[in-house]
């Protein structure tokens, strides 16, 4: 009996769940320490350079992932279509490396971060490593084998996980004890987030160490000419459009260095924000673990006549699982944003608008499979320029007088024209008979019974929480009255 395909997703989406939730739970494990050890402009410092590796990583992978998924799917050898990326990714990363190394200093003094080029080196070492994983990952995931996607990720999420335990917890008494140590050669001194980056470093090493049986196989990096020009063809408006949708998520960081008032410290405002995204993980991990399965799941489906009805169905789903996430958040922030140090707490104010603003990107990614599914790809950099062009007026023109707050108002409007675009055009060309009634009621459900518990008044913590509680049990109950299937009649026999 064929398993259905809703199923199948499901159950790789819990399955590559399993690794991205871990991933999102030992982040959110780090964020009391760090937000606690490090000063909140030390914390920024960090941000940044996670902003230059998220925005570089698109340039080196160049579109392939999702170049492979397609063209697999279409070839009699998936192997070669595979083998043939791995070999471009690795001779660039390769070159990227060597660049880091050798302009670290100059590099790191026009950031303003002079005496820390070893974090330079760090950066490109990371981004070289997670860009050739990343095609050794998505034929993982081409091959369905998700229980071995999910261990790797898990080594590579426990190794980051005791590097920064070691870092943080043991490694300052040992650099008291002994101040002209080794170790002092790869971070600083004292704690800073040089410790972030390099155990950083450390655990790609250690995922690098696990996918060497794979690199070394026979045929594993043997190049095939003539399809990869066609990949490069179909990748390369993939990764042009993936660049200003990466400096879309990012740019606002590398921007508060340059608008963030002048009475601020940008570096501290910077690192208050980000600690604050942070709490939107839940929102961002459910995402992040749907698109790692529904990629392939997408393209699997594409001939088969129910399709249409399937996406629509897949997208009433997400929304109603986004909005539920969205309330479970903000109903009990009065717990959640005590992870954070104190020092951290006042941007928790930007908190409602992210949560809000990742869930229309996450809709966004269901509805714009259209132009990869018709191969119109070079649509995508049209869309995600217009929604970088947003992204940089709104923080252009506010983020000088409003700070922080004008980047999560920036990105809500930036995702919401990232959608209706991709709602226009998507019908136009792959037409979805998606439920536009049935999704705006869950989405203005969920905001209705966020706005009203601002109106409550103060009350003590556990009453205010068991209303919260009957609330969300209120909009489960509107979800299942909406999607419960219909009640089949029984035909008396004559």
């Amino acid at each position: 009996m064929n398993r259905s395909p809703i199923k199948q997703l499901a159950g790789e989406t819990a399955i590559y769940g399993f690794s991205t939730v871990l991933a999102r739970v030992i982040n959110f494990f780090f964020v009391p320490i760090y937000t606690r050890v490090l000063t909140t402009a030390q914390y920024g410092s960090y941000t940044e350079f996670m902003a230059y590796i998220a925005i570089l990583l698109v340039v080196l992978t160049m579109g392939l992932e999702t170049g492979c998924f397609r063209f697999a799917n279409k070839h009699d050898r998936p192997h070669e279509v595979f083998s043939s990326a791995l070999s471009v990714v690795l001779v660039f990363s390769l070159l990227f490396l060597g660049a880091s190394i050798l302009f670290a200093r100059p590099v790191a003094a026009g950031l303003g971060y002079a005496g820390y080029q070893r974090c330079i080196v760090y950066v490109g070492a990371i981004l070289a490593i997670d860009a050739v994983t990343s095609i050794l990952f998505a034929r993982l995931r081409f091959e369905h084998k998700a229980v071995t996607f999910a261990v790797f990720k898990s080594v590579k999420i426990f190794g980051e996980l005791t590097f920064n335990l070691l870092l943080f917890l043991v490694l300052p008494a040992h650099l008291q004890r002994v101040p002209d140590s080794f170790f002092t050669l790869f971070v600083s001194p004292t704690p800073d987030f040089d410790y972030v980056l390099f155990a950083t470093f450390l655990s790609c090493m250690v995922l690098l160490l696990l996918f060497v049986p794979r690199l070394v196989k026979k045929g594993a990096l043997r190049f095939h000419s003539s399809l990869m020009k066609r990949m490069m063809v179909y990748a390369l408006p993939l990764m042009l459009a993936g660049l200003p949708g990466i400096l879309n998520d990012f740019v606002d960081r590398i921007l508060f260095r340059f608008l963030i008032p002048a009475e601020r410290i940008w570096r501290s405002d910077l690192g208050i924000f980000q600690a604050s995204v942070k709490l939107a993980v839940l929102m961002t991990l459910f995402t992040q673990m749907f698109r790692f399965a529904a990629e392939p799941f997408f393209f699997a489906q594409a001939k088969t006549r129910e399709s249409g009805l399937l996406y629509a169905k897949v997208l009433n789903y997400f929304t109603a699982f986004g909005m539920l996430l969205f309330l479970g958040i903000l109903l009990y922030v009065d717990a959640i944003g005590l992870i954070l140090g104190a020092d951290f707490r006042e941007g928790i104010s930007v908190l409602p608008i992210m949560l809000f603003a990742y869930l229309l990107l996450g809709m966004s990614f269901n509805v714009s499979m259209w132009y990869k599914l018709t191969e119109k790809t070079s649509y995508a950099l049209y869309i995600t320029c217009a929604g970088l062009l947003v992204t940089l007026l709104v923080n252009m023109v506010f983020m000088p007088r409003f700070g922080y707050l004008a980047c999560a108002w920036a990105h809500l409007f930036s995702y919401a024209v990232i959608l209706g675009i991709n709602i226009v055009l998507g019908q136009k060309h792959f037409p979805v008979p998606y439920q536009w009634g049935r999704i705006a009621g869950y989405l203005g459900a969920g905001l209705a019974i966020w706005g009203s518990t601002l109106l409550l008044p103060d009350l003590p913590l556990w009453e205010k929480w068991g209303i919260h509680t009957l609330l969300i049990i209120v909009y489960l109950t509107f979800v299942w009255r909406i999607e419960r299937p219909p009640v089949k009649k029984r035909t008396a026999v004559k």
